[in-house]
């Protein structure tokens, strides 16, 4: 995936949106499925997430939870 793609996601309303990819960033993502509720930054690693023009908004997704459109 890079900057310029055409990439989806399922929203919270298990709707597909898609968007455009804008940049690249590093961050950490706290996954409460994984590593429970309890809140250790000091564990993660910085994951990439993508910034994502999805409508009028600017939204950072990780990259895991994208696809890219054909």
């Amino acid at each position: 995936m890079k900057v310029g793609d055409l990439v989806k996601r399922i929203n919270s309303k298990n709707r597909f949106e898609a968007g455009l990819v804008t940049d690249i960033i590093q961050k950490k993502c706290w996954r409460t499925d994984v590593f429970g509720n309890k809140i250790d930054w000091r564990q993660l690693e910085p994951e990439p997430h993508a910034v994502v023009l999805i409508g009028e908004k600017y939204m950072t997704i990780p990259m895991t939870d994208l696809e890219l459109v054909s």
